[in-house]
């Protein structure tokens, strides 16, 4: 009703200069103020005397690191739009995430560690997070926000796990965790490729960096007179590290080594696109009141090459230990801005305090005015007092990432127990990052009740998160949301990572393993199983002779035609949760699992 009443002012105004150009000065001037002071009196503002509700755009690129920035002190990246930006930005400089992509998406949107919400590795069926999680987009589109997200989502690909069923209206993405994985279109290459828009593929066209933040673009444009949530998550610099030369070859020739400059022209492909974004939202006058968070999901993958020539660059890490991965800092210490001109979040300052990525959730709620449901506790803690330099009574906090790669959830792996002075890892080695900030030198002898105190710290949190180990987070058949619902061995359940066909090159290859899908049978009655060994509509044949399904304790098995697509069967299920495996017998060999298996729902009485 306001927002409609000042759009009326302003075309009042305009109509009165444009037809009665005589109308005295003082008159227009009076009607002026008074649009005007509505328009002022409209942005409402908190108590502390900064606006509220501001638009939010998150930009978080994949595998890129600390150091891959030039404003951290790397002098061969060319990154001048994240310079800029961290000049005038507020910056946690001591913000760490897990040390893979998944459990740091996890723990962004749910403002709680990964673990708890299933999300604890980025295949064999434990990307997946649990659809109890009450996510960041939901939030926001409780609080009338118009929400979208472009890019990388990979926390599930099927109901109830997709990006549009978590929150955002707008979902336009690949499946997996990257570009050319498993679940991903078949054939996309990071040019010109098929993605999915609320799960419904779609060609598109040009580089797949240019891709989401053009997207990302017009979902602004076309909400722009309203609060908008937009979520930008670009698959780079991962591999494959494919971008035009245009943007490697200067580096190549600058003596960067491979991969390395291919890495760093796809950070620079990304750093031109945040150039482009932020100068549209001056244009549009969106500037002021938009808060922009630029963070990275991890360490570096390929900003390290410390093979490399005697000529060569060796990278940068900013004097950090460990890279993609590590327990070390270099494994999940990362950059994270915040810019807000309207909400004074600017000018260029340093928060130095310990923060992480289950503070986002927090923060944002406090900064926007969301309302959190009922729902699991949250682990993060709002950042506002640090954000506005009101830290004296900020407390000591103990925070943990860890990183879970394997079937089996392991005491003390690849763990890191921190506070803003000391990294506990592994439960064993003890680093000051006060004198010591590369962690060379283990210090836990010297300092026994750090380590004691520490310890006790994580056997509490572990005890906490034991309960969301198992079972696995289930993948929904038979639901109305998604009918047909199509499966991809990326999400099998294998205790060995050699047994998992992932991603594309592997299916190629005929990985010859199996294993099961954790599946909830939504509604009973009759299903339709089509097991194939390539993509659906690439329609080759199987080349196998034999196939067999296992769902609960149903099971069935048949002879098949070697040059069908695919093997078919039809069971009747109750409702449930349960598991699902197939298997495709060649005529020669071990036999394999379907790595595509399309289930439909089948009417009622069919």
């Amino acid at each position: 009703m306001r927002r409609r009443l000042r759009v009326n002012r302003l075309n009042l105004v305009a109509l009165l200069v444009s037809e009665s150009p005589y109308l005295p000065q003082a008159l227009l001037t009076i009607v002026a103020l008074l649009v005007f002071g509505e328009i002022v009196r409209a942005q409402p503002t908190s108590a502390q005397g900064r606006p509220t509700r501001p638009n939010v755009i998150v930009i978080i690129t994949d595998d890129q690191g600390y150091g891959d920035i030039g404003a951290h002190g790397n002098t061969m990246i060319k990154t001048p739009e994240l310079d800029r930006l961290w000049a005038e930005s507020v910056r946690l400089v001591d913000f760490h995430v897990d040390p893979t992509c998944t459990p740091t998406r996890a723990a962004l949107m749910t403002g709680r560690y990964s673990i708890r919400s299933g999300s604890r590795h980025t295949i064999m069926g434990r990307s997946l997070m649990h659809p109890d999680e009450v996510t960041l987009a939901q939030l926001f589109r409780a609080a009338g926000y118009r929400t979208g997200l472009f890019g990388k989502w990979h926390l599930g690909d099927n109901y109830p796990l997709r990006p549009q069923d978590r929150g955002f209206e707008v979902a336009v993405y690949h499946k997996g965790g990257g570009v050319g994985q498993g679940p991903d279109w078949w054939g996309n290459d990071y040019f010109d490729d098929v993605y999915f828009r609320n799960g419904i593929p779609e060609r598109f066209s040009g580089y797949c960096t240019d891709v989401w933040f053009r997207e990302a673009l017009r979902f602004i444009e076309q909400h722009r007179q309203e609060r908008f949530f937009c979520w930008i998550a670009t698959n780079a610099p991962h591999a494959p590290y494919l971008v035009d030369e245009k943007y490697w070859l200067p580096y190549a020739e600058k003596g960067v080594p491979e991969p390395m400059a291919r890495f760093y022209g796809m950070i620079t492909n990304i750093d031109e696109n945040i150039g482009r974004l932020r100068a549209e939202l001056r244009s549009w006058g969106l500037e002021e009141n938009t808060l922009l968070i630029f963070l990275t999901d991890n360490g570096t993958a390929a900003g390290v090459a410390p093979q490399a020539g005697p000529n060569q660059w060796r990278g940068f890490n900013a004097g950090m230990r460990g890279q993609k991965g590590s327990e070390y800092d270099g494994g999940h210490r990362v950059p994270c801005f915040l810019y807000w001109p309207a909400g004074g979040l600017k000018g260029g300052r340093d928060i130095t305090e310990l923060t992480a990525h289950i503070d986002l959730l927090p923060t944002l709620m406090e900064l926007c005015g969301l309302d959190r449901p009922q729902g699991p506790p949250l682990d993060g803690k709002s950042l506002v007092p640090l954000l506005y330099g009101k830290n004296e009574d900020w407390p000591e906090r103990i925070l943990f990432v860890h990183s879970q790669r394997g079937y089996t959830v392991q005491k003390w792996h690849q763990t890191a127990v921190m506070t803003k002075r000391w990294r506990l890892v592994n439960g064993k080695e003890l680093y000051d990052m006060e004198s010591d900030p590369g962690q060379q030198y283990n210090v836990a002898d010297k300092y026994p009740e750090v380590v004691a105190k520490l310890s006790a710290a994580y056997e509490e949190w572990w005890q906490s998160i034991q309960p969301a180990f198992d079972p696995p987070v289930a993948i929904h058949i038979g639901s109305p949301a998604e009918n047909p619902t199509v499966l991809m061995s990326h999400d099998w359940l294998v205790e060995d990572v050699k047994a998992c066909p992932w991603n594309q090159q592997l299916v190629a290859d005929n990985l010859r393993s199996s294993g099961p899908w954790a599946v909830m049978v939504e509604r009973p009655g009759r299903y339709r199983f089509e097991l194939y060994r390539w993509p659906k509509h690439l329609m080759r044949p199987t080349g196998c002779r034999r196939a067999r399904i296992k769902i609960g304790e149903k099971v069935a098995e048949k002879e098949i035609d070697p040059q069908a697509p695919a093997a078919v069967f039809e069971l009747e299920l109750p409702a449930g949760r349960t598991l699902l495996q197939t298997w495709l017998t060649p005529p020669d060999g071990p036999e394999f699992g379907a790595y595509f298996v399309w289930v439909y729902r089948l009417p009622e009485g069919s």
